[in-house]
């Protein structure tokens, strides 16, 4: 009996320990199992340089070194049309659109009662020069001197070559003295006092291109430039110190009319154009930069070039590509590690030369160029 107890005692331990080493291999096996998964997971997010390839294009960037101006343009000479006495308009001699010139009457008021009275003067002068006195001649003159005046005053004329702006009168109207009818303008040239910040007017030149865009013309720019400025500031109503120049449009659009709004860039410097291409697009092989431009055929070139610092992204190509030329991506070796080159050859200055000046003259820092 003890024999069989300790039989069945044994033949207990041995389920126990086929049972544990039964346990032992699915304990592995998982272990491996959740391995296996692991590494493969970290194999498909963990992307090498040789699984994902960057590629850049060569691009042109312009820029613009200008101070931005806006304004309302003038004529260069403005007559409002005014009459200088009371009257009926007897007789209008042009319409609204008409060219004119200097001595031209535009319209006339009626005369009758001025005519009859220096009619009746010219009378009185001829029987005092049969006998008369000098005294009462010279007096009599003077009188008709200014009955004349005042038979003048009967018209409106134009004091210089120009246009009918505006016009609005006709023949049978009254006017008071005073009353204004219509606009004479002369638009040979047209003008605008500008404010130019202080910071800026070492920059002003006469002659310098300004450059006009009006919302009320839709033909594109039109160009003009400075023509004087004054040597003394004005501080404005908001306390800044501001220098009011003068530019000037010769021969300007007919559709541009006096008091049309206008933004503007006065040109410091004629548009510089640059090549850039992003750092990361350059090697760099015994101290000499050179790019992989890939081809057409998909053929990779390596090209010598020569470049300049740019900014933190970018570098500026003086010679060895053209924009629109694709590149490799080479700021990034075979261990992965970024490969940062603060100066290229060909040296320079570290100036962002990208985009547009501000009315300040600085342009702007970093980020993707854009130019204008």
């Amino acid at each position: 009996m003890e024999n069989q107890v300790e039989n069945k005692k044994g033949k207990g331990k041995n389920r126990k320990n086929k049972k544990s080493s039964k346990k032992g291999w699915i304990i592995g096996i998982c272990i491996i199992l959740l391995a296996g998964v692991g590494l493969y997971f970290a194999r498909k997010t963990v992307k090498g340089p040789e699984t994902e390839k960057m590629i850049y294009t060569v691009i042109n960037e312009t820029y613009e070194n200008v101070i931005e101006i806006s304004g309302n343009i003038s004529a260069a000479q403005s007559q409002e049309l005014q009459a200088a006495g009371s009257g009926t308009v007897q007789k209008v001699f042009v319409k609204e659109g008409d060219k004119v010139k200097k001595g031209d009457v535009i319209l006339e008021l009626d005369a009758t009662e001025q005519e009859y009275n220096l009619a009746s003067l010219d009378y009185d002068i001829a029987q005092k020069k049969l006998n008369g006195s000098k005294r009462e001649i010279e007096l009599l003159e003077v009188k008709r001197e200014m009955l004349v005046k005042k038979l003048d005053d009967r018209k409106i004329v134009a004091y210089f070559d120009g246009i009918i702006a505006a016009l609005d009168v006709a023949p049978g109207a009254y006017l008071e003295a005073k009353d204004s009818v219509g606009t004479l303008i002369d638009r040979t040239y047209m003008t605008a006092s500008v404010e130019i910040v202080e910071t800026d007017v070492s920059k002003l030149k006469p002659n310098q291109v300004v450059n006009f865009s009006f919302p009320a013309y839709d033909k594109g720019t039109v160009q003009g430039y400075v023509v004087s400025y004054p040597e003394i500031g004005t501080i404005t109503q908001r306390g800044a110190t501001v220098v009011k120049a003068e530019v000037r449009i010769d021969n300007p659009p007919e559709e541009i009319l006096p008091n049309y709004s206008f933004t503007g860039e006065i040109e410091i410097t004629a548009p510089v154009s640059v090549t850039l291409v992003e750092r990361n697009a350059i090697g760099y092989d015994q101290g000499a930069s050179y790019v992989e431009v890939i081809n057409p055929d998909g053929t990779v070139s390596k090209v010598n070039v020569e470049v300049q610092q740019y900014d933190g992204t970018y570098v500026k190509i003086l010679s060895g590509v053209k924009a629109g030329a694709v590149l490799n991506n080479l700021g990034v070796n075979r261990s992965g590690t970024l490969r940062i080159n603060n100066t290229g050859t060909g040296g320079g200055t570290n100036g962002r030369s990208g985009g547009s000046m501000n009315s300040m003259g600085a342009m702007p820092m970093g980020g993707m160029p854009g130019g204008r």
